[in-house]
């Protein structure tokens, strides 16, 4: 009986007709956004999945120096080094989604739920 009253939840009216017109958007485009998984375009996929990754990782960096510069903990020579260091990075991430023909939007993943991952 619990199980029943469980299944029929999906049911129950929670808001707008507008809301659930927006949510059923946002599903949608997360279908969209997905990593490619085809046999066929493998290499793509997995190069979309690693440059989704490495440019997550790279932002995290990004925002750790800038608390870092922010918070005093750097010389100017180390400042200097490591702004050189990440916009070399992101020159990279740009060649590399030319050489991939991936863009931005490509690398934002939608998680469902939790939002964009990027």
């Amino acid at each position: 009986m619990e199980q029943d009253k469980n299944h029929h939840k999906i049911l129950l009216n929670r808001g707008t007709l507008h809301e659930f017109d927006k949510e059923i958007k946002k599903i949608g485009q997360a279908a969209l956004t997905r990593i490619n998984a085809d046999p066929a375009n493998a290499d793509s996929g997995l190069a979309q999945l690693v440059l989704t990754l490495v440019e997550l990782i790279r932002k995290l960096i990004e925002k750790q120096a800038i608390q870092r510069v922010e918070g005093g903990s750097l010389t100017e020579e180390e400042i200097e080094r490591l702004g050189e260091t990440l916009m070399r990075l992101e020159m990279k991430m740009e060649e590399l989604k030319k050489t991939f023909n991936l863009t931005d939007n490509d690398l934002n993943i939608n998680l469902g739920p939790l939002g964009n991952l990027l």
